[in-house]
């Protein structure tokens, strides 16, 4: 089956696109590649795929557990005690909720998105 179309970027709405990017430039590693007053981008070292932030005043903070989350971000880790204290340090939270077990841990961006961890690579 041949593409329709090729993912460019997967964007999270927020109050402070640049202090949310910020979060996530020190999770990934990625370079902000573009950054106004609405939108924050980061991109790897091969501008495959972008991160995207996009400033909606009114956005309402997620809460988890939540079936109205829509979407979460899993990041692969080599220690997750490591990662999760790092995370936390950022200014990631972590909910009481853990449905992982000892395999992956759910912590909140600082804009309350959802996002796991876990040793898991694929």
């Amino acid at each position: 089956m041949s593409a329709i179309g090729t993912l460019a970027a997967v964007s999270l709405d927020c109050q402070d696109p640049a202090a949310l990017a910020d979060f996530y430039r020190q999770v990934t590693g990625w370079e902000v590649v573009f950054s106004s007053e609405n939108f924050t981008y980061l991109a790897g070292s091969d501008g495959a795929v972008r991160l995207s932030f996009q400033r909606v005043p009114d956005h309402p903070r997620p809460s988890w557990p939540d079936s109205a989350k829509q979407f979460h971000l899993d990041f692969s880790v080599p220690d997750l005690d490591k990662a999760e204290q790092q995370l936390l340090e950022l200014g990631a939270t972590k909910p009481d909720f853990q449905p992982g077990g000892d395999k992956w841990r759910v912590l909140l961006d600082p804009a309350g998105h959802a996002f796991c961890i876990t040793t898991y690579t694929g």
